[in-house]
């Protein structure tokens, strides 16, 4: 005697599924669970009906039937980010006073961000977390500009006008070293 189909719980959804699919894929599913419950087909000759083998029929069935008859493409997909500290929003509300500190001329420090964030997790996390989370948030590491912003460019010039023009360990016996003559 052959065992009956599971899954008639959720014969009417494979029903209107089978009407309302947008993809091969969610038709094929609902034809996975609609042709052995209603039509009492095998699951062999469900599978040559819907064109797959034996094993994905099988699991076609059994996935529509333990989402309880929502189609693959409406259920959560894996991916993203299952093991983050924050969401997005809650790391920027917390990275505003640092990006807001460097705005106004100070300077972003890693460290300190690090320290804040283990106390606002209640535990350690490494240095490169806070790096990641800079960087997801849009932080680069800027290289220093090639003079200092508080420089005075007149006294520069001036040390550059008044300077000897080489080193005594240039010389030689108070000669200039040359190329040949």
């Amino acid at each position: 005697m052959v065992r009956r189909a599971s899954g008639g719980e959720v014969l009417e959804q494979a029903k209107r599924l089978v009407v309302e699919a947008r993809t091969m894929d969610e038709l094929r599913q609902a034809q996975a669970v609609l042709l052995p419950l209603e039509f009492g087909l095998t699951l062999a000759q469900t599978a040559q009906a819907i064109g797959v083998s034996v094993g994905w029929a099988c699991q076609l069935r059994r996935r529509f039937i333990l989402a309880g008859g929502l189609p693959e493409a409406d259920r959560p997909m894996p991916g993203g980010r299952r093991r983050e500290n924050m969401t997005r929003k809650e790391e920027a509300a917390f990275l505003a006073p640092f990006f807001e500190k460097a705005r106004v001329g100070g300077i972003l420090v890693v460290g300190e961000i690090k320290q804040a964030l283990d106390e606002r997790l209640g535990r350690k996390v490494a240095l490169a977390s806070a790096y990641n989370l800079l960087h997801r948030h849009g932080w680069r590491k800027l290289a220093p500009d090639k003079r200092h912003p508080q420089a005075d460019v007149a006294a520069q010039e001036a040390w550059k006008k008044n300077s000897p023009t080489s080193s005594s360990k240039s010389t030689t016996r108070g000669q200039a070293r040359g190329r040949s003559a």
